[in-house]
């Protein structure tokens, strides 16, 4: 799209850029900075990559071997495909 505007265009959308971001509010990194820390550790108890998933509520949680031996029953997997699964 822009190789289809002629130089001009191009400075008057550059200008109404400009003319915005002039508008935002500007605060030092210092505080910034500050400030995202705070929200960050004030967020941690709530990440579950910090403080990890409850076992109960564990969607990948590792199947038992009642369910592994329901799967051998079921023709839904050999042993050797669950005993493959279980190598590090």
């Amino acid at each position: 799209m822009a190789q289809d505007l002629s130089e001009k265009d191009l400075l008057k959308m550059e200008v109404e850029q400009l003319k915005k971001e002039v508008k935002n509010t500007r605060i030092p990194i210092s505080k910034a900075g500050k400030e995202i820390k705070e929200y960050v550790e004030a967020q941690a108890g709530n990440d579950p990559f910090l403080k990890g998933i409850p076992e109960d509520k564990n969607p990948f949680k590792e199947k038992g071997p009642t369910f592994n031996a329901l799967l051998l029953l079921l023709g839904r997997a050999s042993w050797l495909e669950l005993a493959w699964s279980r190598t590090p």
